[in-house]
């Protein structure tokens, strides 16, 4: 859909639709952006206790990478059925059971023995968090208006800046905690584990899966937000004769190009995430919370870039521009953070950040104009569940660098390099649907024909 399609969903002044729409965002951004703060620490707080495990548990670098990295093969695998479900039972139902089996899991941390453990918790961590970013982002797309969905989307995406941000003071002060036989390390699994499930009881009790579900709207607001939703969708698919299918899509250049980006951009950030407190620790005799605090720096950097660069991108329309000039950035600061000692490589990642999460941000308006609303869900399932495996190569393979090399110099350039290429192949993806003519065979469907409807 163009933009001046959007833009006339939502009336301005004071109408029916317009309180609709402000009326969502009020109940329900707030608890996504509390949700993804609290699913991204868990995620990524492995990145502050890795000397205590080794120390305690003897687990090394290269055990280190491959346990941080093996969260998201169980993400990759069960990403898109797990969205599939939410959309076959709820929101409401499916995303309460993700914090919980998230939460129940990560506080399970707190328990690892060895390396096995460690393995077997980390993926199970991933299989229980599948579905829920790509899960929120269809939400959005079943309660707002395209022209609320991008801004919506890009404040729930600056809940992992945020946990970024505080992620490291907080590890690092449950980091201090000592008794009742544990040490440190398993009381910042335990409090952060057991935190998100205690979120999930709210979430069952505040959430509503459709529009219609919903008490704390009126009935003419829901039916005008709901009539609003039905006719892009109806714009939508005028635009195509068929159904489009996953397996149709997946011979889609343009989806496989969305993955290849998606993927390059994960590699960078959870580079950063997993090894930057490692890089800080180098830089002097630190403790756990002044690494917590020096880790935030970079987060609170790329939080002002990501607002930055959406306000730019919003008034000089050229997306792909955006993106690669990002991207660059990001480039051009891992390769910078190959030299000089580890302060200079410090600020450098810090430069770096304001490229990488930029780029994530400014990534999902992208195939979101793309895609068909009928089968954006499972696909945006996809391309985040293939661009999170970046979560899994960048540790592992750094992992496997510092232990078999003592130095993580190659992969800081491989990184550099993966960014330059995203940056010239993001010229290549398109943000407006392609014509019906490419989804459908040539004698696919007879003219005059009646073509069935999803719902």
């Amino acid at each position: 859909m163009n933009n001046s399609s959007n833009a006339s969903v939502v009336p301005e002044g004071d109408s029916i639709l317009a309180r609709a729409v402000s009326k969502v965002k009020r109940h329900v951004l707030p608890l996504f952006v509390i949700m993804f703060i609290l699913n991204y620490i868990d995620r990524v707080n492995i990145g502050f206790v890795r000397t205590h495990i080794e120390h305690d548990l003897g687990i090394g670098a290269a055990a280190y990478g491959l346990g941080a990295g093996l969260f998201f093969i169980g993400y990759a695998l069960f990403e898109v059925p797990s969205n599939m479900l939410l959309q076959k039972v709820g929101a409401r139902i499916w995303l309460t059971r993700i914090m919980f089996t998230w939460g129940i899991v990560a506080a399970m941390m707190a328990f690892i023995q060895n390396e096995t453990h460690f393995y077997i918790l980390r993926f199970l961590l991933g299989v229980a968090e599948a579905g829920f970013f790509p899960g929120v982002i269809y939400y959005f797309t079943r309660w707002l208006p395209g022209v609320e969905r991008g801004k919506a989307i890009a404040i729930f995406l600056s809940g992992s800046a945020v946990a970024s941000l505080i992620s490291g003071p907080l590890s690092g002060a449950l980091l201090q905690i000592e008794g009742f036989g544990f040490h440190g390390w398993q009381w910042m699994f335990a409090i952060e584990g057991l935190a998100s499930v205690a979120l999930g009881f709210f979430v069952w009790f505040w959430l509503d899966s459709k529009p219609h579900d919903a008490k704390w709207m009126s009935l003419e607001e829901k039916n005008a937000l709901v009539g609003a939703i039905d006719q892009e969708q109806r714009e939508r698919e005028a635009l195509t004769t068929v159904k489009p299918t996953i397996g149709k899509l997946l011979k889609d250049r343009q989806i496989l190009l969305f993955c290849a980006l998606y993927f390059c951009i994960q590699l960078t950030i959870y580079a950063a995430t997993f090894w930057l407190p490692s890089i800080i620790k180098k830089m002097g005799d630190l403790s756990d919370v002044q690494v917590g605090f020096f880790n935030s720096i970079p987060w609170l950097i790329s939080i002002i870039a990501m607002y930055a660069f959406a306000s730019l991108s919003g008034k000089f329309k050229f997306q792909q521009a955006w993106v690669a000039t990002a991207l660059l950035i990001a480039a051009a600061g891992m390769f910078m953070s190959t030299n000089g000692g580890p302060i200079f490589a410090f600020v450098a990642i810090c430069f770096a950040a304001i490229g990488f999460k930029s780029a994530s941000s400014l990534f999902w308006p992208i195939p979101q104009g793309y895609l068909d609303a009928r089968i954006a869900a499972a696909v945006i399932a996809l391309i985040n569940s293939i661009g999170n495996l970046g979560g899994f190569v960048a540790p592992t393979t750094f992992g496997f660098l510092e232990q078999t090399t003592g130095s993580i110099q190659g992969g800081l350039y491989g990184l550099a390099g993966t960014s330059v290429l995203a940056a010239i192949l993001v010229f290549f993806a398109k943000t407006s649907p392609k014509p019906s003519a490419l989804l459908t065979p040539p004698n696919a469907i007879p003219t005059g024909a009646t073509v069935s409807k999803s719902h």
